[in-house]
């Protein structure tokens, strides 16, 4: 029994000691890549920091408007995370992201109502200037927004395909 086991053990050692070679030569080694990569430029900069600001500006509004936990940065930021997801169909995602809301002490509530808000808005259009962060963020501080006019009329049900009877 211990001379199977030293034969598995040494089998072991070959093995990796005769594909190491192989590995080495198909990785390029471990030489340093000379290339580095490029600075953004002033421009990208500029953008990147009002990308950020206006990030920070919305979850100042949020807390401003806000009554009670849903108001704290925390929960605006993570729970318009989680509405986001939820709308992109990214449920893993979304449900990661919904433990920490509740480990946060955030009301779960407010997702609910908030996911509420954007479905009955309907979908958005993709040549429309609105997008979807804008939606969540509207529907954050005001769960009962009304639908859009235009979403309203999408909602009323379609006529009967010609052709085709509706049955009672």
């Amino acid at each position: 029994m211990t001379s199977l086991r030293m034969f598995a053990a040494v089998l072991g050692m070959v093995s990796v000691v005769w594909c190491a070679p192989g590995a080495l030569a198909q990785s390029g080694g471990a030489q340093p890549q000379e290339q580095k990569p490029a600075a953004p430029d002033a421009a990208a900069k500029d953008a990147a920091a009002k990308e950020g600001q206006k990030k920070i500006d919305e979850i100042a509004e949020a807390t401003k408007t806000l009554v009670g936990p849903a108001g704290n940065p925390e929960c605006v930021w993570l729970g318009r995370r989680v509405v986001s997801l939820l709308w992109r169909d990214d449920l893993d995602t979304a449900f990661r992201h919904l433990d920490l809301y509740d480990r946060f002490g955030c009301p779960s509530a407010h997702i609910q109502a908030t996911f509420r808000c954007i479905v009955r808005q309907g979908n958005i259009d993709p040549k429309a200037p609105e997008t979807l962060s804008g939606r969540v963020h509207a529907c954050w501080l005001n769960p009962g927004l009304s639908p859009a006019p235009a979403a309203a009329a999408n909602t009323q049900s379609p006529a009967a395909p010609e052709g085709t009877t509706a049955r009672q």
